[in-house]
């Protein structure tokens, strides 16, 4: 009997250790994650100023951004979700492929491996806003290093900052050279992982690097490539910082994205706090329905 009691009383000690290791995690989730979520929804559901006594209006700051009813379609939320949409095909698209490109090169046996490593990957460790005002310097119309080298090259000059689709796609650019170290570093490590017995069999039937890449190394990072694309999908739909430190969101706003919008909205001019949490509260539906394809995709395929 005194056995049981001893038993009993120690996984009871056990079982109240485990929840104490467990409540930081809890307390944080409730309190960082969990109630913001709640908050916010709750004042998207009103129209609260900063200084105004919040009223209760329903789904009507929803139907203002998507025009529903009688209420006409934000404008500038369709121009700052397009723009968003640019860069969340490009800079995806193309941090993939240069990420996996360089991975390809590195994995081979090259002089200086490991400080070219270091150095490939030292965008990935810097603060964005930090590269947004790198690449004031970097896009400079006048004695920017890469119109030097296009007027060095017969290509020209290009106002970056001036008109509209350079603007943008010198956002894109410095986003995808942020974001290409993150796609070699994990593309890298999952080539390393193919068995070394896999290519020379294949080399008995071929000696063409391009058909071992996609028979052999393509199917087996197949997987850290889907992971990587989600997360590269994810982050393009809440740039930010980028935008706002390279252009302010010029010319006009042709580089202002749908968070930089919502940040616009609720927190510069009249505070319309309300409004600023329904546009956030849509991206946060469009980031769950883009994660839910990608599972739903990868399940099917395992399965």
């Amino acid at each position: 009997m005194n056995t049981k009691t001893k038993r009993s009383d120690g996984t009871l000690k056990n079982n109240r250790a485990k929840y104490l290791f467990l409540m930081p995690g809890v307390i944080w989730i409730l309190a960082f994650t969990l109630f913001p979520l709640v908050y916010s929804f709750g004042l998207s559901l009103t129209n609260y100023r900063l200084g105004k006594n919040p009223k209760y209006i329903g789904f009507e700051n929803y139907a203002e951004i998507l025009g529903i009813g009688d209420e006409k379609v934000d404008k500038k939320a369709v121009s700052t979700a397009s723009f968003s949409a640019f860069l969340f095909l490009g800079s995806t698209a193309a941090t993939l492929f240069f990420g996996t490109f360089v991975a390809w090169v590195f994995n081979h046996n090259l002089p200086f491996l490991r400080q070219m490593r270091a150095i490939v990957t030292m965008p990935l460790f810097a603060a964005p806003i930090a590269l947004g005002w790198l690449g004031v310097v970097i896009f400079n119309e006048q004695s920017g290093p890469i119109n030097n080298v296009l007027e060095g090259i017969g290509l020209g000059r290009v106002n970056w900052f001036i008109e509209p689709m350079p603007a943008r796609f010198a956002v894109m650019f410095t986003d995808v050279w942020q974001w290409t170290p993150f796609v070699f570093i994990v593309v890298l490590a999952a080539m390393q992982s193919v068995p070394d017995d896999l290519y020379e069999s294949a080399r008995l039937d071929t000696k063409s690097n391009w058909q071992l890449f996609r028979s052999i190394t393509f199917p087996m990072i197949a997987p850290a490539l889907g992971t990587v694309m989600l997360l590269r999908m994810v982050e393009s739909l809440k740039i930010i910082d980028i935008p706002y430190s390279l252009t302010r969101g010029g010319p006009g706003s042709v580089t202002q994205t749908y968070v930089y919008y919502a940040y616009e909205k609720g927190l510069v001019g009249s505070f319309q706090l309300g409004e600023a949490a329904a546009l956030a509260y849509l991206l946060v539906v469009v980031a769950i329905v883009v994660s839910s394809i990608y599972f739903y995709r990868v399940r099917e395929r395992f399965e």
